[in-house]
């Protein structure tokens, strides 16, 4: 097997030998990085090698690409391919298709190459490295036919980066332990869904349905085989694992996600943030380990409001933030919170709920890790990132008013036209966000009530939704917005009427856990980036009485969530629970 040893010591050209194979055809990917030695770390070298095509030339990328071979193609007939290509292509049984996914792969990488002018190229031996199906293979290159042709470009290279991450791996013998474990905890606990979406080998798994306490179970029986000294299941549907400290009365660090879904979900939201430190608490029960703190890992019942409109209702709870009117609230099928807690074998009682609410002084604070939901790291080739601020949102729903009319004999200047109003509306909130860098808008709903194809509209009901690193830049974007649609309904000759119906403040991240994340991710020999949560997270609700910190984990498919399509790799999980061990290692030393 190669070592770092070996790549640090050898000579440039070398080097090119030693890393054969790793990129295809391509061996000065290897002698330009030879600049970078020495490599502290397997992860270093790949970013390493990841960085020298960045700086590339765009010729010699698309060069890098064309050297590819297409799946299942003439080079793969012909027993052309190199051995890693021919072993990768073997293992997706791509030698064994039928003559009907041979046609459709035929069919489907021409039409490839006439739109983009490279070969179609993915790495086939998928996220968990044990490789995708015939059916998967094809599912995503009909899908990717349609991406603009830069962004296909983009996901060419990192389809690449991904085929070298996994050779790398097997060169070095390296096998991304805990990152499986937890990639098949959470493909296991995708199991438990509700129908229809089970029938279709979807994902759902509301608050409180029978897959929502399906999953429930099955988190506290793989704690308690991962050696938790206590696991319980609280009065709103929270799973509690605790791991004590050197002494029983010591404080804890407190951490976890969300278990639920959305409808038709991705596997990895939420639940990554309760099985990476799962599988760190794994690791210190195995080597009979224990920290000068405890470790309380807590799968929260509810965050996405799904079911019943009480987001957040599970890390709520901890921070003594219960609606009690939520109880009544019933959903889709009348059936009230009280009645579906009182069917899962929950008290349904405020004294109940009430007794879960954490006394801040007995934790150091709470740390989260989750999937990213977005492509800044994806675009920036980086596995993990450091939260910088969870951004303040607000949510508003309006409505404007003008006059419906004949479309055919209303003239233009006669019109009171709402739906061109909320367009102009729409185009604004787009220019302003965009001057603040990293503020974000967006108008998701946008309905013309009784439209017709012949009618001026005269009303248009629209949503705003909008976000930024802290209270203060989020105000000021409000403030513009509200001023801009004030403006537009004056000269229009229009009403409107705009409802908040949803306000959460900014939770910055604590500096000095924030700094450890740092430190976490710095070890593993990986480069640092900040970056703030556009999406609200459990840490939110924790921030309100402790201090939190939060690390994000790359999503493939450029950072796609709260969809199927939702992916992470095996081995970017790996490095997640690599950066949550180091940090237990960093408050155990301080």
């Amino acid at each position: 097997m190669l070592t770092l040893d070996q790549i640090n010591t050898a000579s440039t050209a070398d080097i090119a030998t030693l890393l054969g194979g790793v990129y295809e055809h391509s061996p000065w990917i290897a002698q330009r990085t030879a600049a970078s030695r020495p490599f502290a770390t397997l992860a270093a070298l790949k970013q390493a090698l990841v960085q020298t095509v960045r700086s590339a030339s765009r010729a010699e990328q698309l060069a890098l690409i064309r050297a590819h071979p297409e799946l299942a193609g003439k080079a793969a007939i012909a027993g052309e391919l190199t051995a890693e290509s021919t072993d990768e292509q073997g293992r997706a049984g791509l030698a064994h298709c039928s003559p009907q996914e041979f046609a459709r792969i035929t069919a489907l990488n021409a039409a490839y190459g006439e739109r983009f002018g490279f070969p179609f190229l993915l790495a086939v031996r998928g996220p968990r490295g044990t490789g995708l199906t015939r059916a998967q293979i094809i599912a995503t290159l009909e899908r990717r036919l349609d991406n603009p042709p830069d962004e296909e470009f983009a996901e060419a290279l990192r389809q690449i980066h991904r085929i070298a991450e996994l050779r790398l791996n097997d060169k070095f013998g390296f096998i991304p332990q805990q990152g499986n474990q937890v990639w098949d905890w959470c493909e296991r606990l995708a199991a438990h869904s509700e129908s229809p979406w089970r029938e279709r080998f979807e994902l759902t798994a509301t608050y409180l349905t029978d897959a929502h306490r399906a999953a429930a179970a099955e988190i506290a029986a793989t704690m308690r085989h991962c050696g938790f000294d206590s696991v319980g299941i609280d009065a709103v549907g929270n799973v509690v694992g605790v791991y004590e400290g050197t002494q029983p009365q010591a404080r804890r660090l407190l951490t976890g996600s969300h278990y639920d879904t959305v409808r038709n979900a991705g596997k990895y939201d939420g639940r990554i943030g309760h099985f990476i430190p799962m599988a760190c608490v794994q690791a210190l029960h195995r080597a009979g380990r224990r920290l000068p703190f405890g470790l309380e890992v807590v799968a929260f019942a509810e965050e996405e409001g799904q079911r019943y409109k009480a987001t957040f209702l599970g890390s709520g709870a901890l921070t003594g933030d219960f609606n009690p009117a939520w109880l009544d609230q019933q959903d889709r099928d009348g059936l009230s919170m009280r009645e579906a807690m009182r069917h899962a074998g929950l008290p349904a009682d405020l004294q109940a709920i009430a007794a879960l609410k954490r006394d801040p002084s007995r934790y150091l604070g709470f740390v989260e890790v989750h999937i990213e939901q977005g492509p800044v790291l994806s675009a920036l080739d980086l596995p993990l990132g450091i939260v910088t601020a969870i951004n303040a949102s607000v949510r508003l729903v309006g409505e404007i008013v003008g006059m419906a009319s004949h479309a055919g004999t209303t003239p233009m200047h006669a019109r009171r036209d709402a739906a061109c109003a909320a367009a102009e509306l729409a185009l604004f909130i787009e220019r302003r966000a965009t001057v603040d860098g990293d503020s974000v808008a967006t108008m998701g709903l946008l309905e013309v009530p009784g439209g017709s194809i012949n009618v001026v509209p005269g009303r248009c009901a629209f949503s705003l939704d909008l976000r930024a690193p802290s209270n203060t830049q989020r105000d000021a974007l409000l403030a513009d917005v509200r001023a801009e649609l004030d403006a537009i309904c004056t000269r229009r000759k229009l009403r409107f009427t705009l409802e908040e119906t949803m306000r959460e403040q900014a939770a910055a991240s604590d500096a000095a856990l924030q700094q450890r994340w740092e430190h976490a991710v710095a070890a593993l020999g990986l480069p640092l980036h900040r970056l703030p949560s556009g999406a609200g997270h459990d840490a939110m609700k924790l921030h309100t009485i402790l201090p939190q910190a939060m690390l994000f984990v790359r999503g493939e498919k450029a950072g796609i969530s709260h969809n199927p399509l939702e992916s992470c790799t095996a081995d970017d999980l790996d490095l997640a629970c690599a950066a949550f061990s180091r940090l237990l290692d960093d408050l155990a030393a301080s």
